[in-house]
């Protein structure tokens, strides 16, 4: 399938030649041959909270301030009515300050980690349902048009994932249009890049999708949910925890998403099926098949 190459409907898209993201190695391939290839950096970036260090995740080092930002909003350390005073990265450092007009004390929370299925090793502090119980999510309405031309752009365009591999991406979407693609080692790094650029631009969630290239589980439906986006797509699949939690918020999960095909396992009822799967192109499956072939 062709690329596209123009990027111009995204208010941020992937940067596959970006300085510091990957490096070149060279190596051989099952024939001997020596080969060149472009792999994916890794970094730590270590997150403060005013005073206090939280956490050091690794990441592939873009968008930090924004990765700091939705990683405190999403563990519940920033409110909603916290005022940010600024957020300083230090790149020789490797380290991001978020600074609060208010004090913060987290030392209790800190005692209390829970890692997650999420690659890169993903960290939540604290009880993983804490904030849900009030969670209610917009009752939005889903066209599988929107669906399928989202997945048709987004998996053509240029991105590291297609350039080096071994990175997940995640999209802000609205309608039939990508608005933000984040990528990182981890999903939920990318996950929060994406809730630290709606918390610093100051964006609505309540039309928005979130699409994923990672696993739907129990992490990428809090975080989702915790975000007030009410639709969750993925090209993968889905663990039995995060459908449940999806069904708890009303949150509208989407999987299995390849081609034509798609598995709604959560919100089947806010689905318009506007778009004849028929008509839409195909993806070949393992063994290089198309579905039904």
């Amino acid at each position: 399938m062709a690329r596209i190459d123009d990027t111009s409907s995204y208010l941020i898209a992937p940067d596959p030649g970006a300085r510091r993201l990957t490096r070149a190695v060279t190596g051989t391939d099952q024939n001997g041959s020596v080969m060149d290839l472009n792999v994916v950096e890794e970094r730590p970036l270590t997150i403060f909270l005013n005073g206090q260090e939280i956490v050091t995740a690794m990441t592939i080092g873009d968008y930090p301030a924004y990765l700091a930002l939705g990683f405190l909003r999403n563990q519940g350390m920033l409110r909603a009515d916290d005022v940010i005073k600024g957020v300083d990265y230090d790149e020789e450092l490797e380290t991001v300050v978020v600074r609060t007009q208010a004090q913060t004390t987290y030392e209790e929370k800190l005692k209390k980690k829970t890692r997650t299925s999420g690659c890169a090793v993903g960290t939540v502090f604290g009880d993983m349902m804490e904030g849900l119980e009030g969670v209610t999510l917009p009752d939005l309405q889903v066209r599988t048009s929107d669906l399928y031309a989202l997945a048709a752009q987004i998996n053509r365009t240029p991105s590291l994932y297609l350039e080096a591999g071994a990175i997940h991406g995640t999209v802000l979407c609205q309608g039939a249009r990508p608005l933000v693609y984040m990528e990182d080692v981890g999903r939920h790094n990318a996950v929060d890049k994406i809730a630290g650029w709606m918390l610093s631009e100051t964006v609505a969630a309540a039309d928005k999708t979130l699409y994923t290239t990672g696993r739907l589980t129990s992490e990428m439906v809090i975080k989702t949910a915790l975000m007030g986006i009410p639709v969750l797509a993925s090209r993968s699949g889905f663990t039995a925890w995060g459908v449940e939690i999806a069904q708890q918020v009303g949150l509208t999960l989407i999987g299995r998403m390849k081609g034509q095909r798609f598995v709604c396992l959560v919100g089947e009822e806010r689905l318009v099926r506007d778009a004849d799967p028929a008509m839409v192109a195909d993806e070949p499956d393992k063994s290089g098949r198309k579905s039904g072939a």
